[in-house]
């Protein structure tokens, strides 16, 4: 028989698949990025590659740890503008590309051309109608300019619209809460240094005319005794405060009010201190008297003002300054024991570990469509193994980058929902692999950076939407290392495993239902035995997951089992594999019966691994995320596959029993 039809098939199917690749890429990835033109910045001049690099390692108290400057600008940026880029255009018509460190720094040090830049995006303009601001489309980005006219407005309908739970406000009031909170928040950083860059106004000090003089805010903290000798005195005599001293003491609270949140990075004398100090907390703990040993903080402030003022002026004394200023601030840090992994951590973003290995799976998807088209033949040949290597390649980045993370964090893996995206991702991956490497197919090969790539898109696209440092430290009930090493990291590879058995099935059902398999018994038994292996190692790895689970429970909650939706979730798992497991040794359900149930096997794990916290109950909910709309796409395109696959397995059937007519 004439082998066309297959190779015709074949190609139909890569094509299709290929298809339907871009579809799901551009829906999670380029539909989220808002649409709109290349913004202008008069004057702009980008930041040297050397100041970045100064910078990025400045260490910052956020979270609950310490972390690089450019790990707190990364997720700041991404929070306000959905990106860790952006892209603008200076006088002359240049473009530049803007990343965290450089977009913080202008922030900081540059506002006048910072509010020109696109930081905020928003998804609904609806929002900026409501406050009076021109919109320039459904979903945009708008700078901190465009947005300032409807200012008062804006905190008028936040205000009104926080009274309403969370829960029931509709889409326009989140989107008015969430803006009037992201411009407050841009606003402490634009005038975070406005005590270094401006001073204090010495009311009535200017000579013939001129100017009133200014003085430092560092200063005026140097003479804070006196400053509150005299007001004691004048108290005293039940006198009031003259009126100069009154407007100098306003500016000061103005300018600590101005630098109190955003930036924390001041490490503490006191070593019993774990809260670092802002700007505005040093300043107002000194002229309060509150600080016993106010020296320290006062040349904290005056380096500062340095740093800030050196801005203004070139580039190459800033960056003296500024590394003045953070030598002596990572000093005081890694004398508290602070300061470990900052270096290490600046270089993990820097490298962009994951985009990296997104790049390989993608390229091993494409080869892996090309070498299923084409067959068992020399391209077919050469193709799987540029499949392997990419797909070897993008694994590698993956488990350099999990290692890093274990390493800056110092716990295992798996802690909350980011890690388990890019755990589960790893390993399915190497769990297919491994498949590979006992059946030589070149399906389980194939597959491994499709699943690949789906998994770093959703890791990407949950980060996006949850814009919080995955590395801060966990909720106390999981800071534990060995129950995070033992029961997490098993019940996590029990979703990997599970997940590849019902994925092996899928190709089981596209193949045969489409008839790309050209009746070969052998590549059908290898994908049963394959499917059934990953089945038992899901039963056994969720099992003693699940009871690890219980132990921990019962020493973190005193109860073995309590019923709650992520224990459910568990239990579900076992119990439906081991139905699965149960009918096939028992003659109930046979070669199609086995992949059918096991691709309902991907919801019961996606049910447990993410859905349930969704629920809004029970211990194990940590966090709860955006996206309900994805798990329902994916639940539909399940049900799909089953259908399919139910009406193949009849029509197989019936042509087996169908006596053929004779021609």
């Amino acid at each position: 028989m004439s082998d066309t039809p297959l190779r015709a098939g074949r190609w139909i199917a890569a094509v299709l698949a290929m298809a339907g690749l871009a579809f799901v890429f551009h829906n999670l990835v380029m539909d989220n990025m808002p649409k709109g033109e290349v913004r202008k910045v008069q004057d702009y001049e980008p930041w040297s590659k050397e100041m970045l690099k100064v910078v990025e390692t400045l260490p910052v108290q956020d979270g609950g740890r310490i972390k690089p400057f450019s790990t707190y600008a990364g997720f700041t940026m991404l929070g306000l503008h959905g990106a860790r880029s952006m892209q603008i255009e200076d006088s002359d018509g240049n473009e530049h590309k803007i990343k965290p460190t450089a977009w913080l720094l202008d922030v900081l040090f540059r506002p006048q051309l910072a509010i020109h830049q696109p930081t905020f995006r928003i998804d609904n303009s609806a929002a900026l109608e409501a406050i009076g601001v021109p919109i320039r489309g459904k979903r945009d980005r708008y700078s901190y300019a465009d947005i300032s006219p409807g200012r008062q407005k804006l905190g008028e309908l936040a205000q009104t619209y926080q009274a309403i739970d969370s829960k029931k406000r509709d889409p326009l009031q989140t989107q008015v809460v969430d803006l009037a909170s992201n411009f407050r928040s841009y606003e402490s950083l634009l005038g975070w240094f406005s005590f270094a860059r401006s001073g204090v106004i010495l009311r009535g000090s200017g000579e013939n005319g001129g100017p009133d003089k200014r003085a430092d805010v560092s200063a005026l903290m140097a003479t804070s005794p006196q400053i509150r000798k005299q007001i004691d005195e004048t108290h005293g005599h039940g006198r009031s405060i003259e009126p100069h001293l009154q407007d100098l003491l306003q500016q000061v609270l103005d300018a600590a009010n101005l630098a109190k949140f955003g930036l924390f990075i001041l490490p503490p004398v006191n070593p019993s201190e774990k809260t670092w100090k802002s700007a505005g907390n040093a300043i107002m703990d000194v002229m309060s008297g509150a600080d016993k040993e106010p020296q320290t903080a006062i040349d904290d402030i005056t380096s500062l003002e340095t740093t800030a003022r050196a801005g203004a002026v070139d580039e190459k004394e800033f960056r003296e300054q500024f590394i003045i200023m953070r030598d002596r601030l990572a000093k005081r840090a890694a004398e508290r024991g602070e300061h470990r992994g900052i270096a290490l951590e600046a270089e993990y973003y820097r490298k962009n570990w994951f985009l990296y290995a997104l790049v390989f799976f993608l390229i091993g998807t494409l080869t892996a469509f090309g070498m299923w088209a084409f067959g068992n033949n020399r391209i077919g040949g050469v193709l799987s193994w540029i499949t392997l290597a990419t797909t070897v390649a993008g694994l590698a980045y993956c488990i350099i980058a999990i290692t890093k993370r274990c390493i800056i964090m110092q716990r295992p893996p798996v802690g909350n929902l980011y890690d388990t995206i890019i755990f589960i991702g790893s390993s399915v991956v190497l769990l297919a692999l491994i498949v590979e490497w006992l059946t030589r197919r070149r399906f389980a090969l194939g597959l491994a950076p499709i699943l690949g790539t789906a998994l770093i898109v959703l890791a990407r696209r949950y980060e996006l939407g949850d814009a919080n440092d995955h590395m801060d430290p966990l909720v106390a009930v999981l800071d534990s290392n060995f129950w995070l090493t033992t029961h997490v990291i098993t019940i996590t590879l029990g979703y990997s495993a599970g997940f590849l058995s019902a994925f092996l099935s899928v190709g089981f059902v596209l193949l045969c239902g489409l008839g790309l398999d050209h009746c070969d018994k052998d590549l059908r038994r290898a994908l049963t035995r394959a499917v059934y292996g990953m089945l038992c190692l899901t039963l056994f790895l969720s099992l003693v997951g699940t009871v690890l689970g219980g132990i921990w429970a019962n020493y973190s909650w005193g109860r073995f089992w309590g019923w709650d939706p992520k224990e459910n979730g568990a239990l579900l798992i076992v119990l439906w594999t081991l139905a699965i497991l149960h009918a096939r040794l028992g003659g109930h359900i046979r070669e199609w019966g086995l992949h059918l149930a096991s691709i309902f096997t991907a919801i019961v794990v996606t049910f447990s691994w993410w859905h349930v916290n969704f629920l809004g109950v029970g211990l194990h909910n940590y966090g709860f995320t955006a996206g309900k709309n994805t798990i329902w796409a994916f639940y539909a395109c399940m049900a799909v596959l089953l259908l399919f696959g139910a009406i193949a397995m009849a029509v197989e059937k019936e042509r087996r029993i169908t006596p053929k007519m004779p021609e």
